[in-house]
């Protein structure tokens, strides 16, 4: 299927501000585009793309002083298939993990695995490790956090939202992945585009969305623990260990939200 995807985001800073974006569907599945989903700006400016150590293309300008727009269009030719499961997942003994998993075993800025380890085997360790295991996890996490834009909290750790109770995508995730790695079970936070195919109407007002994967059979898998339920039209743009390494926007210096729009839309055969 055809899937339209992009964003139109406007920023105001006071003064020249640097930023970094991470707006480009990531690498392994840009094959799939009809088109680069090159992003463009109001007013021009030079634009400069590198690959950071995730595999993520992140973009380098500069914001004039007022207004920044940012905005993409392009679409994603995607498989008419809901995420794969495979319920006989094995988990892996920390001494056979690849080395390249291994740093999605430890905390990070907003995964506390030193705090939440405990209370991960306390709830979790009965269960049978594996995809039976992981699932358990996003069972808990997706009924303990009540969901609610006005919940938001950038510097919500996943320590707090189990705490609290409250978030939005990004702290399930979070949650999710340190209870997983708090279980050595290698788990990364990814962001991106979910589309509504397949669910019914009316859809809800589109955004950028949080999930994570973790590493069981020799491979990774998708947990989306704020759905709870695969889904299609999945579209990655980055991956890292937690929000912190995958910002949509970083900006170095004072900016506020003038705008902000997302699509991912079916077009027709």
């Amino acid at each position: 299927m055809r899937i339209r995807i992009g964003f139109d985001m406007t920023y105001g800073t006071p003064a020249v501000c640097p930023l970094i974006c991470l707006l480009n569907v990531h690498q392994r599945q840009s094959a799939q585009l009809e088109q680069p989903d090159y992003l463009r700006t109001e007013p021009a400016v030079p634009l400069h793309t590198y690959t950071d150590g995730f595999g993520n293309l992140c973009t380098r300008l500069v914001a004039p002083p007022g207004r920044i727009r940012i905005t993409s269009d392009a679409v994603f030719h995607a498989a008419r298939a809901y995420d794969p499961v495979n319920s006989s997942a094995i988990q892996h003994e920390v001494a056979d993990l690849p080395p390249d998993t291994l740093e999605f075993l430890l905390g990070s800025r907003y995964c506390e695995t030193d705090l939440l380890s405990n209370e991960a085997w306390r709830l979790f360790g009965s269960t049978a490790p594996g995809w039976a295991r992981v699932q358990a996890i996003c069972d808990f996490v997706h009924n303990h956090i009540h969901f609610g834009y006005d919940k938001a909290d950038p510097t919500r750790t996943a320590a707090q939202a189990y705490a609290q109770g409250i978030g939005v995508c990004r702290d399930y995730t979070h949650l999710a992945i340190a209870f997983a790695r708090g279980l050595n079970i290698p788990a990364r936070y990814c962001s991106g585009y979910i589309s509504d195919v397949g669910l019914p109407k009316p859809y809800a007002e589109q955004d950028f969305c949080a999930w994570m994967e973790v590493y069981l059979g020799g491979r990774w898998w998708v947990f989306d623990p704020r759905n709870n339920a695969p889904r299609m039209g999945r579209i990655l743009m980055s991956q890292g260990r937690d929000a912190a390494d995958v910002p949509l926007v970083h900006f170095f210096g004072q900016n506020a939200v003038r705008d902000f729009r997302v699509w991912v839309d079916e077009l027709p055969d």
